[in-house]
């Protein structure tokens, strides 16, 4: 592989968001420049995208994540012919299927407020009381139930691992260079600019443009601090002796997830104490699935008393202790250097909507088709943070 020393555009990170990134700004009819990813580990083994739960909602409190969402939604529906490279067409086994949120007393308000956001954002969301719910789901204990609500499209899960890969291997189709180092630090002007990258190898690139889609790790580089951090999640796979027939993705007020994958089911929660984590800390934390997850599970789900665990994992959020949302956008007024982090466990379900934005960003100068301003970096030090309630 030959590494030019400059490029008009390069990306820190090869995950799902930068080579997203990568494929729309390869692909943008008004963009002929040179692009240049810059990804640590090709195997991406430890990588957020490859270790996630790998759901689409459309689920939100906030109307940007709600849009990028529906955009999503559409683009996994059509990922084959979209990014084809001549008659391949890749497939990341989506599956159609509802999330349904649950709220006991105190958290009714909450999910009203959500679900009226999500109607005026043309979501199909519906409202089921606790003997909706209880006629739905038979399986399901609904005893302190006091509102739920589920959508009758727009949702589900899929391969992420896949999705990566089908990215990847567009933008390379279209004249992406991948170049399998780690970023060190970031150029920086005289006028705090970005004009380029330094690896750990010594490599030093110059670019036109640098975007920062390094994830959990983008706070290390400059020239702002970033109140992004790795915070651990583990996910958990079960086996469950009883068939429980039609099952969404659950979202539980006690703070879990569980849905089912084939003919098991995956689940997992924050732990208790959600700190920052090492970056090289993948150790399942065994510990929160037996005194914490499992009795949680078998209180909402009967059957789930008698499950066997059979595999479990650990990856890593790009935490956004401020809001728990996307930072995106310029790093400074009239700055080459774009940020997009932070996403706080949906920066997988909203990528293309982001490397869409990503690539705007690049050609126009600012958002054209979904305007995301809000989520800008400026809105930390203005401490008007837009936050996201709903965060699994």
């Amino acid at each position: 592989m030959t590494i030019n020393n400059s490029y008009d555009v390069v990306i820190v990170g090869g995950g799902v968001i930068g080579s997203a990134a990568a494929y729309f700004l390869a692909s943008a009819p008004l963009f002929d420049g040179s692009i240049a990813v810059i990804e640590k580990d090709f195997t991406y083994s430890k990588s957020a995208t490859a270790l996630s739960a790998s759901s689409i909602r459309q689920q939100f409190s906030t109307k940007e994540n709600i849009e990028m969402s529906k955009y999503g939604f559409d683009f996994f529906q059509n990922v084959g012919n979209i990014l084809a490279i001549g008659d391949a067409q890749p497939t990341i086994d989506f599956v159609a299927r509802s999330y349904l949120y649950l709220a006991t007393k105190n958290g009714t308000d909450t999910l009203t407020h959500n679900i009226n956001i999500q109607q005026r954002c043309g979501v199909d969301v519906t409202s089921l009381t606790r003997s909706d719910l209880a006629a739905r789901h038979k399986w399901l204990n609904v005893e302190d139930v006091t509102l739920a609500a589920v959508t009758n499209s727009g949702e589900g899960w899929f391969d992420a691992y896949s999705l990566l890969q089908a990215f990847r291997a567009k933008a390379k189709n279209l004249g992406v260079n991948y170049i399998n180092e780690c970023v060190e630090s970031l150029i920086q002007t005289n006028d705090s600019n970005i004009n380029g990258v330094k690896t750990t190898k010594g490599t030093t690139i110059s670019a036109g443009w640098v975007l920062n889609c390094a994830g959990a790790a983008a706070y290390r580089f400059g020239p702002c601090d970033l109140p992004v951090r790795p915070r651990k999640r583990c996910v958990f796979v079960f086996d469950c002796r009883e068939t429980i027939e039609d099952c969404p993705l659950i979202v539980d007020p006690a703070g879990f997830y569980v849905r089912p994958e084939g003919s098991v089911f995956i689940c997992g929660m924050a732990p208790p104490n959600d700190n920052d984590v090492d970056e090289s800390d993948f150790d399942v934390d065994y510990t929160l699935f037996e005194d914490h997850l499992w009795p949680m599970l078998a209180a909402r789900v009967p059957a789930f008393e008698a499950i066997k665990l059979v595999n479990a994992w650990a990856g890593h959020y790009d935490y956004n202790t401020f809001d728990q949302n996307a930072i995106l956008g310029f790093s400074h007024d009239k700055s080459r250097h774009i940020i997009a982090n932070g996403f706080s466990g949906h920066g997988l379900q909203h990528a293309p909507a982001i490397g869409r934005a990503l690539a705007e960003l690049v050609v126009h100068g600012r958002y054209v088709t979904l305007d995301l301003s809000s989520l800008c970096v400026e809105r930390i030090a203005a401490n008007k943070p837009v936050l996201e309630k709903c965060v699994i």
